[in-house]
């Protein structure tokens, strides 16, 4: 039986399974910060951790938040755990068991009994129910598209019933949203805006103190799983990746993901660490792409995004960028390795170009109405092709990769103009829509899986006009056929290959024609960390969970399973 429809029965957390990167959190694979944070984790079973927070903290532990600053998995848990990079079975974490009826229109799910709120309320199945029914009267809150009937039927079991079949929203129910407590979260003004500072949640740590320049949480002392074994996780803010490579080199942080100085050698270089590299999030230039939703500016036009597609010459930035540690990339977004076979064969290009191919930019721009101005840029309707870039202070691959392709663009007559923002500004402004084009990457779901994706990147469910939060359909892109697409896909049982193939195939072709999510490369995601002073990290042998340090619930199920050294 297939793995998103059978029943699960109870194991351990620390059992080996992972679920998607955290909604809220598409910071780029080499996230930086600014900050005068820092400081080392001297003791042995405190972990630092740098997950690239630009600028000094904002207290914000909301996990539906745009701007939240961690709580999913770590303070917030989800029913399951899903592994969206190898295909294993769910890990319960609140959840014990689910099963699908006969018609995948009814989910029913069994909650862990005797599990406590960190301030000592019980956990029960009525606040899974009262999550769920929040995220649908709070449309900015519901970044999986849910639209679910949940009831609970005693404390410990609850049923949600679909209109229609939905056996792709199991593990998005399962593994994407966040249980918040009833008798707090009850009695929030606006629980989609509220900021949480004082967090309250099931999870294997809570918050312990908080300053804007580095924050920490503490393992859970009641905890259902038993307290976990590392007793403290400590969030630094940094001045970048400079910063963050000295830390390392001191000794000072304990796992990063990012980009370091001749990262092929990290255990020469760094006595004590090891890395290790994972493909996994697509690299993309978003852009503010729909006109009809409130965006303005040439990205709005199909033509241009295509141009900038194939003006690109992505190895010479893998090379300058990423230490050729990215690969390619697919224009219709699915995965290449993971997804192969669900690859398009409708697609003008199975994988995006890996050189530049000027000619066909010229005559996308020029069979759109662009001529070339005086200066080498073009123009319409006397507005030149000139485009803000927005990317995010102390990133120091993507302000690369960024400052790459704007030679390579300005010779192909479009002018990118970089701007370096702090994190805060420019997840505000991703959000709200106040952008031209911004650097970024698009994040899997809860299961191996590119439906997951496309729903929340591409679909109409997930967008917003501009001035209003989108979540996480940042592109504004909207298309009927797509919508009409993933709503198929949704009632249609994934052993099923060839009636699902349809449905991805018109996904796809919309996606490249229409390119609201310019493809980069596929980010070859690396994490260092500290070997010597924590054992059960995951290793390519032993995947167990997305090592990425701002992956949320995957850093969660990281930090349940390491151990001091020696332990």
């Amino acid at each position: 039986m297939h793995p998103l429809i059978r029943r699960t029965r109870t194991r351990r957390a620390a059992s080996a399974a992972v679920a998607a990167a955290a909604l809220l959190v598409t910071a780029a694979c080499s996230s930086d910060s600014g900050g005068d944070g820092g400081g080392s984790g001297t003791d042995a079973d405190t972990l630092v951790a740098y997950t690239g927070q630009a600028g000094d903290y904002q207290a914000n532990f909301n996990p539906y938040s745009p701007t939240t600053i961690e709580g999913p998995g770590t303070i917030f848990e989800p029913l399951f755990y899903f592994n969206q990079a190898r295909d294993q079975e769910p890990v319960p974490r609140l959840g014990t068991e689910f099963s699908w009826n006969d018609t995948g229109t009814e989910l029913s799910i069994t909650v862990r009994e005797g599990v406590q709120w960190s301030d000592g309320e019980p956990f029960t199945a009525h606040d899974v129910v009262f999550t769920l029914e929040m995220i649908t009267e709070h449309p900015a809150m519901n970044g999986t598209g849910y639209s679910g009937t949940a009831e609970a039927i005693d404390d410990t079991h609850l049923v949600v019933r679909f209109d229609e079949p939905a056996y792709m929203d199991g593990p998005q129910v399962l593994g994407r949203i966040w249980i918040v407590p009833e008798h707090i979260w009850g009695e929030m003004s606006d629980p989609a805006t509220d900021t949480v500072q004082e967090p309250v949640g099931t999870g294997p740590f809570v918050l312990d103190e908080f300053k804007p320049a580095a924050f920490t949480l503490a393992a859970n002392p009641d905890y259902w799983d038993g307290e976990p074994e590392l007793k403290k996780v400590r969030f630094v803010a940094l001045s970048g990746n400079q910063a963050g490579a000295d830390a390392l080199k001191a000794g000072t942080v304990d796992w990063q993901t990012g980009p370091v100085p001749d990262i092929h050698n990290v255990e020469k270089n760094y006595p004590g660490y090891r890395a290790i590299t994972v493909p996994l999030n697509q690299i993309a230039l978003l852009s503010c792409s729909s006109a009809e939703l409130g965006c303005t500016g040439p990205q709005t036009d199909p033509a241009v995004r295509q141009a900038i597609y194939y003006a690109m010459d992505r190895e010479q930035i893998n090379s300058l960028a990423f230490e050729n540690t990215a690969s390619e990339i697919s224009p219709g977004f699915a995965l290449p390795g993971r997804d192969s076979a669900v690859i398009s064969q409708n697609l003008e290009n199975p994988t995006a170009p890996m050189t530049a191919d000027a000619a066909r930019s010229a005559r996308l721009l020029e069979d759109a109405g662009w001529t070339k101005g005086g200066d080498g840029i073009y123009e319409k309707d006397g507005e030149r092709l000139s485009l803000t870039v927005s990317v995010v202070t102390g990133w120091t691959d993507y302000i690369t990769a960024v400052d790459v392709i704007g030679q390579q663009l300005k010779a192909a007559g479009i002018e990118i103009i970089p701007q370096q923002t702090s994190w805060n500004e420019w997840s505000d402004s991703r959000g709200m829509g106040n952008y031209q084009l911004l650097i970024d990457s698009l994040y899997q779901g809860p299961a191996p899986d590119p439906f997951y994706l496309y729903s929340y990147f591409f679909s109409t469910a997930t967008t917003a006009e501009v001035g209003e939060s989108a979540n996480p359909n940042f592109a504004r892109f909207s298309d009927p056929e797509v919508d009409a697409a993933l709503e198929a896909l949704k009632q249609t049982d994934p052993q099923d290959t060839a009636a699902r193939q349809e449905h991805f195939d018109l996904i796809q072709t919309r996606i490249e024609q229409n390119m609201p999510y310019i493809p980069v490369l596929t980010g070859g995601t690396t994490s260092e960390y500290h070997a010597e002073k924590f054992s059960g990290w995951p290793t390519t042998d032993d995947l167990y969970a997305f090592p990425a340090v701002w992956a949320r619930p995957d850093h969660s199920q990281i930090f349940i399973n390491l151990k001091p050294a020696g332990e």
